[in-house]
């Protein structure tokens, strides 16, 4: 199978309502997807990845110029016949963290547009040792007003949702409320965790102690940024408690988790395909934490439309080990999708791997064309 052409697009996704965490207050995200073509008439992959500057210092225009970049190291499988040549280019460009994005949807696509010239689904290329046939989706609820935080109440009790992520900033008062609100609505046997996005610092997070422990949140998730020297010194305090500390962050590559394994701070490691770097960069970091004895969540970046929300399903449908699932909030979050499908879990948070050929959804070019005001065309050599 040659491919033709790739195309990258900039595209900005529409919330529902303003989403907002300690680094971001939006009402809308910005994204790339790239999408592959072929010489073959209506065989198109497509790919997504979510460039984020706080966490891998990405930007929607660095992340495209990295495509371009990428397709012209001469690994690249422009004549694309068997996944091993994905793999194998995947692992030439993969340095740090810098393209992760740009990697994942890159990749993303390749295994798309492969997996559908063989009519498969993707899940054919990927190992299947830890697979599991229903994912139990939790609910991330925005750092955010009562009524903002009641929605989010509203729909936990919609879906019956059992597992809580709360997005956190620095007004203590208002992280309580939203806290209480959460805990009213859940059985005490339901998980809280605390995501701060590395928007505190100690003296916040010490404040914060208190309250995390009296309404029973059992994670706490990158409350310091990645280079605050304190980060022994919390986990000290930590260790004395019921709470127990996440990277994410601070963990975007394997060179990022060679250090914080050495260090021995953390509890648990916070793995998602954009931040790092699509399928088989992720699978490398799950293989060493479970090597290293350290457990770990599988996530989504905010705003993910529904080709990163399948491939994420995919990722988790082969993750049966990992502690917490986060993603498939396309209905719940966008109001317009690039997907004819609602890749969106039912209730419970219950959600089964996708079938189909590909990631097992169908991408509305019209859509991907209204929600795109940018695109670059990379041609074959």
């Amino acid at each position: 199978m040659k491919i033709k052409a790739i195309n990258v697009y900039k595209v900005n996704l529409p919330f529902k309502f303003t989403f907002s965490h300690s680094q971001k207050n939006a009402r809308s995200v910005d994204n790339i997807v790239v999408e592959i073509l072929t010489y073959e008439q209506g065989l198109v992959g497509y790919g997504e990845g979510g460039p984020r500057p706080y966490v891998t210092g990405e930007t929607q225009d660095s992340a495209i110029c990295a495509v371009r970049f990428l397709c012209l190291n001469k690994l690249f499988p422009w004549d694309l016949n068997d996944v091993s040549q994905v793999w194998n280019f995947i692992d030439a460009v993969t340095q740090g963290k810098n393209h992760n994005s740009a990697i994942c949807a890159l990749e993303i696509a390749l295994l798309d547009v492969l997996a559908r010239k063989e009519n498969r689904n993707i899940l054919h290329y990927l190992p299947q040792d830890y697979f599991t046939d229903e994912i139990r989706y939790g609910l991330t609820a925005p750092m955010s007003d009562q009524e903002t935080i009641g929605l989010a109440c509203q729909m936990m009790k919609r879906f019956d949702i059992r597992d809580v992520r709360l997005k956190m900033g620095r007004n203590i008062e208002q992280n309580r409320r939203a806290l209480e609100a959460i805990r009213q609505i859940m059985d005490r046997e339901g998980s809280m965790r605390v995501d701060v996005n590395g928007g505190w610092d100690m003296d916040m997070a010490k404040q914060h102690l208190p309250c995390l422990e009296s309404y029973g949140v059992s994670i706490l998730e990158q409350p310091l940024p990645s280079n605050d020297p304190n980060w022994r010194g919390l986990a000290d305090i930590l260790r004395t408690r019921d709470v127990q500390l996440m990277a994410d962050e601070s963990v975007c590559s394997m060179e990022d988790l060679e250090k914080v394994i050495e260090e021995g701070l953390f509890d648990m490691i916070h793995v998602r395909l954009s931040k790092c770097g699509g399928f088989s960069n992720s699978l490398k970091i799950i293989n060493r934490l479970r090597a290293a004895g350290l457990r770990y969540q599988v996530g989504c970046q905010l705003g993910e439309s529904g080709i990163l929300s399948a491939a994420g399903r995919a990722l988790c449908a082969i993750s049966s080990d990992a502690i917490y699932y986060d993603g498939s909030y396309d209905g719940l979050l966008l109001s317009e999708n690039l997907t004819t499908e609602n890749v969106t879990f039912d209730h419970g948070g219950r959600a089964a791997p996708l079938t189909g050929p590909g990631l097992g959804i169908t991408v509305s070019c019209e859509n991907l064309k209204q929600f795109s005001d940018y695109f670059i065309t990379i041609h074959s050599p």
